[in-house]
C-alpha cells in the first residue's frame, strides 16, 4: 500500500485509471458506429478489423491506464511485479478471444466468397477458434511462468490415446472437411448416391452429412462412409440439366412433321412452365425402327434437378394433345400370328385388352 502522505499520488493514479477506462468507451462507441457503416461496404475485411479493434478498446486503454496508476502510485517492486504480471494475462487473453473471433470471421468469409452456402462454413470456423484459443492459452501459461513442455508432452500421450478411442469421431470429423475442402459437393446440392439415396444435402457437420429425400425424409449418412461412397451430384459443374423423354409414332407418320411439331410442343413448354430453359432449343432425334413405331427420343432442358417432374408432365400432356389434334398417331404393341396351316396371319395386341 502506499505511504499515507502520498494520498495524493493514489488519487492520480484513479483518476488516470478512469480516465483511460473513459477514453475506451468513448472509442468503443465511436468503433461501433464505425462497424455500422463498415457492413454497409462490399469489403467485408474492414468489416472484421473494425470489430477486432472494437473489442480490444476498453481492455487496452483499461490495463494501459492501470499500469500508468501503479507507476504514478509507486507501488513496491514486488507487487508491481506481480500486478504487470495480472495486466499481462488479461490482456493475452483478451487478445486471444479477439484473435479467436478473427480468424473466425476470416475463415467464414473466404469459404462464403468460395461457396455462398452458410452451413459449409461451420466446421471450418469452429476449428480455426479453437486452435487459436489453444495456442493463446498456452501463450498465456508460458507468460505466468508455467512451464508447457511437460503439457505438451502430456497432450501428446494423452491425444494418442484420445485419437485411438475416438478414432471413428475423428474419421468422421476429417472425413467432413475432406468433404467441405474438396467443394464435391455442398449444401443444396441434389445427389443420388450408390447405395440408392437421393435428395438434397441438407447440412454438412462434424460427424455426419443430412439429406431430405423428396419425399421430405431425412436421410443421416456419416461423413466417412459419404465421403467412400460414389455419388451423382446433378448440380455439378451447374444446376441446369438436360432431361430425356422416350416416344414413339407409327411407321406411316410424316417424320418432318412428328419433329416439327415436337420441337414446337417442347418449346412452347421451355418458356411457358417454371422450371424450364426459355432460350434452350428443344432436339429430337430418331433413333429406333421398333417393332410397333419409329422410336425417338426429346431432349429438354431444366434449371435444376426437381424442375424436371413437371415439366416432363406438361410436356407428355400437350405431346399427346397435339399428336391427336395433327392426326399423328401412337402406335399400340402389336404381334403377328402365322399359323402353322397357313391361314392369314392375325395382328393381336401385345397385351390382352380389357
Amino acid at each position: 500500500m502506499p505511504d499515507p502522505v502520498e494520498w495524493g499520488r493514489v488519487l492520480a493514479g484513479v483518476i488516470v485509471v478512469a480516465s483511460a477506462l473513459l477514453v475506451g468507451i468513448v472509442l468503443r462507441t465511436l468503433l461501433r458506429r464505425l462497424t455500422e457503416r463498415a457492413e454497409d461496404t462490399r469489403w467485408a475485411w474492414d468489416d472484421l478489423l473494425v470489430r477486432l479493434l472494437r473489442d480490444l478498446a476498453v481492455v487496452l486503454t483499461t490495463t494501459a491506464g492501470l499500469w500508468a496508476a501503479v507507476l504514478t502510485v509507486r507501488f513496491q517492486p514486488g507487487t508491481r511485479e506481480v500486478i504487470a504480471s495480472v495486466l499481462i494475462a488479461v490482456i493475452i487473453m483478451a487478445v486471444t478471444l479477439a484473435s479467436a473471433r478473427l480468424a473466425a470471421g476470416i475463415v467464414t468469409s473466404v469459404a462464403l466468397a468460395r461457396s455462398g452456402v452458410a452451413q459449409s462454413v461451420t466446421i471450418f470456423a469452429n476449428i480455426t477458434r479453437t486452435v487459436v484459443l489453444v495456442v493463446g492459452t498456452l501463450v498465456l501459461l508460458q507468460s505466468m511462468g508455467v512451464s508447457i513442455t511437460p503439457m505438451l508432452t502430456a497432450l501428446g500421450v494423452g491425444g494418442l490415446a484420445v485419437a485411438l478411442a475416438l478414432q471413428d469421431t475423428l474419421a468422421n470429423l476429417f472425413a467432413g472437411v475432406h468433404i467441405l475442402a474438396s467443394k464435391t459437393v455442398e449444401p443444396g446440392d441434389f445427389v443420388r448416391l450408390s447405395s440408392g439415396e437421393e435428395g438434397n444435402i441438407v447440412d454438412i457437420n462434424w460427424r455426419n452429412t443430412t439429406i431430405r429425400t423428396m419425399s421430405d425424409n431425412l436421410v443421416v449418412v456419416p461423413n466417412a462412409r459419404f465421403a467412400d461412397v460414389i455419388l451423382t451430384n446433378f448440380h455439378g459443374p451447374e444446376q441446369e440439366m438436360g432431361i430425356l423423354i422416350a416416344a414413339k409414332v407409327a411407321y406411316d407418320s410424316d417424320l418432318e412433321q412428328v419433329e416439327k411439331v415436337t420441337i414446337e410442343v417442347g418449346s412452347e413448354v421451355m418458356t411457358e412452365v417454371e422450371g424450364g430453359v426459355p432460350e434452350y432449343q428443344p432436339l429430337v432425334r430418331f433413333h429406333t425402327f421398333g417393332e410397333s413405331g419409329i422410336d425417338f427420343t426429346v431432349i429438354l432442358r431444366t434449371r435444376e434437378f426437381n424442375d424436371q417432374f413437371v415439366v416432363k408432365h406438361e410436356f407428355v400432356k400437350r405431346l399427346h394433345a397435339r399428336f391427336r389434334a395433327e392426326g399423328i398417331r401412337i402406335p399400340l404393341p402389336t404381334r403377328n400370328l402365322v399359323f402353322a396351316e397357313g391361314r392369314d396371319a392375325v395382328p393381336l395386341p401385345a397385351h390382352p385388352v380389357p
